[in-house]
C-alpha cells in the first residue's frame, strides 16, 4: 500500500503546487487590470487567456462587480484556498493513513 500512499501523496503536492502557481496568475492579473496594459503584449495575452474562461463563468453567474471593482479574482483566490484545505489535506490525510497501515 505504501506505493498508492506515495502516489497520491505525489497527486496531492502537484495539485497544490498548481495551485498556487494559478493563484498568481490570477494575482497578476488583477494588479495588469489596474492599468491600461497593451493588449498585444504576450504576457498581457497570457494572463488574459489563462484566467479569462475561470473569471468570466463567476462574473456570468454572481454579480461580482460594484462600483467598477470586480470581485471576480477574489472569489476565485478563495475557491483556490478551498481546494488547497479541503482537497489537498484531504488526499495528504488519506496518503498518510494508507502508509501507516
Amino acid at each position: 500500500m505504501f506505493v498508492l500512499a506515495n502516489f497520491l501523496m505525489a497527486i496531492a503536492k502537484i495539485l497544490n503546487f498548481a495551485l498556487t502557481i494559478y493563484m498568481f496568475i490570477v494575482i497578476g492579473r488583477a494588479i495588469i487590470s489596474w492599468v491600461n496594459p497593451d493588449p498585444y503584449n504576450a504576457i498581457v495575452r497570457f494572463l488574459y487567456a489563462t484566467t479569462e474562461p475561470v473569471l468570466y463563468n463567476i462574473r456570468k453567474r454572481l454579480p461580482t462587480s460594484f462600483g467598477g471593482f470586480d470581485f471576480s479574482p477574489i472569489i476565485v483566490i478563495m475557491a483556490i484556498y478551498f481546494f488547497q484545505i479541503f482537497v489537498v489535506e484531504s488526499l495528504l490525510q488519506f496518503a498518510v493513513r494508507l502508509a501507516t497501515g
